[in-house]
């Protein structure tokens, strides 16, 4: 072979190693791996959709009937990894505080909110949750496109969960768990159809957010996350009012005497009111469901200096 020609498939292979080169040289410091673990921590805010509360008027359907005086701190963290800047995955763990109260509706004087108002129902419930989610970045493609990089990459998220709730209302200034008063009648014989709700349940959380790489190093996300659930009693609330005889029948004489005060409020704020078995308490027509808006600071690791 001459000269000439080896000169040229020498060339030529400096400039493939170099075009090959590029999908992997994250700038002149740093070389990336195809996979690119992160640690995250996060802060942010968690509030529910259930029966009791909501915005003015009757109630309505998924954030319409959302009032933002509920929300409360949240805050978790994570661990994750993302393939070529495409698909990636991550475990996460988060806690917060969810609530809501009638009350809120005091000032409504539609219809609807006087009879919510009346109610006069309030809960609160500790959740923590591990979660398993899978993020997809559709326009990784344009946004990582050799040396033409952008900082920004928003992406979709969703998975499945587990998760634990414990609602609770003040009787006297005190908390006390609703879950073992049965106030709906859970598991009583005489409604046969309404069984026992679990504490630990699994949720389906559904979301997206954007990421913002501050530096090879370290990255800032914004992320609003839904948690579908399969019970309507994160509240401990759901259908319709029972015999209230029958907490004597089910029930130690201390649950039955709480569960008494806690199942129907509406004397608190009308002495002369008498509740009819059989009305509505609350709406089974949906589940209840939460959701979190959080800020994420994340360590990226598998970067390595060139």
């Amino acid at each position: 072979m001459t000269t000439k020609p080896m000169a040229i498939l020498f060339l030529c292979a400096l400039c493939c190693t170099r075009v090959f080169s590029q999908d992997y040289f994250y700038n002149n410091r740093y070389y990336d791996k195809d996979f690119l673990f992160e640690i995250n921590a996060s802060a942010g805010a968690i509030n529910c959709l259930t029966d009791l509360g909501g915005r003015s008027g009757d109630g309505k359907g998924f954030l319409k009937d959302l009032n933002l005086v509920n929300t409360k701190f949240s805050g978790g963290i994570s661990a994750g990894f993302v393939y070529l800047y495409t698909l990636g995955a991550r475990l996460e763990f988060n806690a917060g505080t969810i609530t809501a109260s009638d009350n809120i509706l005091k000032s409504d004087q539609s219809t609807g909110g006087i009879n919510r108002y009346k109610r006069n129902l309030q809960f609160w419930s500790n959740i923590y949750e591990l979660l398993l989610l899978v993020e997809y970045y559709p326009l990784s493609h344009l946004l990582f496109n050799n040396d033409k990089r952008s900082r920004f990459s928003p992406y979709i998220t969703g998975g499945i969960g587990i998760f634990h709730f414990n609602p609770q209302a003040y009787l006297h200034n005190e908390s006390i768990n609703l879950q073992p008063l049965h106030t709906e009648g859970q598991g009583f014989t005489e409604y046969g159809d309404r069984a026992p709700y679990k504490l630990t349940q699994v949720n389906f959380p559904v979301g997206a957010g954007i990421k913002y790489e501050l530096s090879p190093l370290c990255n800032l996300r914004i992320e609003v996350l839904h948690r579908i659930t399969t019970t309507d009693y994160l509240d401990d609330v759901s259908t319709r009012y029972i015999d209230p005889a029958l907490f004597q029948k089910y029930l130690t004489p201390e649950n039955a005497s709480l569960a008494m005060q806690l199942h129907d409020r509406q004397g608190e704020l009308d002495p002369s009111h008498i509740t009819t078995p059989g009305s509505i308490r609350g709406r089974d027509s949906r589940n209840d469901s939460y959701f979190t808006i959080q800020f994420k600071v994340g360590i990226i690791l598998g970067r390595a200096l060139r």
